[in-house]
């Protein structure tokens, strides 16, 4: 069988002919993309350098720099495309894009999404870079705010992803938002023991430690009156606020007043139990002033049902003195 390769060898002549043809339309685009690539950079530059004496944070300035950048590029990128193929006019173009972009929009919901909550994030400035902040189960320290998520280093050291919708649509502490942060313990003291004294204690004790403020000063106030001690909540201030500097404070505090209330005499009671049996209870259930745990002290301490009936036996006459 003949083949005729003729018609072949013209097509691709055909092919070689419009491609050389071609070669002065993609010099000249791939000229223009460089002239537009520069000119996104310049624009990168010059809208990081505004944001920046205009007092932005970096999260801000990053973020406006690069949209600007991509914006150039995307215009630089279309009109490349209409010098190497003249055919492609930018009125057929933009209706292709505007065609195809509603299934994108579809396609990419949660991105856009996600877009426009971190520039508004970065807006509004909720947090910034750098601050402590608890997110549903996740705290820790903001290590960047990207277009589409915040990155977050926890203080274990790990990397925790966060979707910027999410941030912006849900509750967010900021532990670092003020400079100073109110921290609290709480303590348990006796019901036998005074109130105003173990506070005075305390508020001397506090006195000495580092990393406390004085202004504002601290303050112990009674929160409840437990099943078996009277909890006290003592409420103190610290500079900065952030997490080392809490937990460092709270364990000089706790250490601090557990040396002090036992040494003047305080009692720091512990959960007890006490179980009475039918002979045991009131009149009374015990000597309270040598029970120390949870119970005042008192003079007039009544008789055991025990003590009353030992008493009432050693009053009855003998058996044989009743005999006539």
């Amino acid at each position: 069988m003949n083949l005729e390769l003729s018609a072949v060898w013209m097509r691709v002549q055909s092919l070689l002919q419009g491609f050389i043809v071609t070669i002065p339309n993609i010099l000249i685009g791939l000229l223009v993309f460089l002239v537009f690539l520069l000119i996104a950079r310049l624009a990168r530059n010059a809208v990081t350098g505004l944001a920046e004496r205009s007092g932005q944070p970096r999260g801000v300035s990053l973020v406006f720099s690069r949209t600007v950048s991509w914006l150039v590029l995307a215009v630089g990128v279309l009109t490349a495309l209409t010098v190497i193929f003249p055919t492609l006019t930018a009125a057929s173009l933009f209706g292709a894009l505007g065609v195809s972009g509603v299934a994108i929009g579809f396609a990419f919901k949660d991105i856009f999404q996600n877009l426009l909550a971190g520039i508004l994030i970065l807006v509004t400035r909720p947090f910034r870079i750098g601050d402590q902040i608890v997110s549903g189960d996740h705290e820790g320290v903001v290590e960047d705010i990207q277009v589409r998520a915040t990155l977050l280093r926890t203080y274990d050291n790990r990397r925790v992803v966060i979707p910027n919708s999410e941030l912006y649509t849900n509750r967010v502490t900021v532990n670092t938002a003020y400079e100073h942060r109110r921290l609290a313990v709480t303590v348990g003291i006796g019901y036998g023991d005074d109130i105003a004294a173990a506070r005075k204690l305390i508020l001397e004790t506090l006195k000495g430690l580092d990393g406390l403020l004085q202004d504002p000063a601290p303050s112990v106030l009674v929160r409840e009156l437990g099943d078996f001690s009277v909890n006290l909540e003592v409420r103190f201030w610290i500079d900065p606020p952030v997490r080392k500097e809490a937990v460092e404070t709270q364990d000089s505090v706790l250490e601090a007043i557990k040396n002090a209330l036992p040494a003047a005499g305080f009692d720091l009671p512990f959960p007890t139990q006490q179980v009475l049996y039918h002979d045991q209870t009131e009149t009374a259930d015990g000597n309270r002033r040598e029970q120390r745990e949870g119970w005042p002290a008192r003079e007039d301490n009544p008789q055991s049902r025990q003590q009353a009936r030992r008493e009432a036996q050693q009053t009855l006459p003998h058996p044989e003195a009743r005999q006539p």
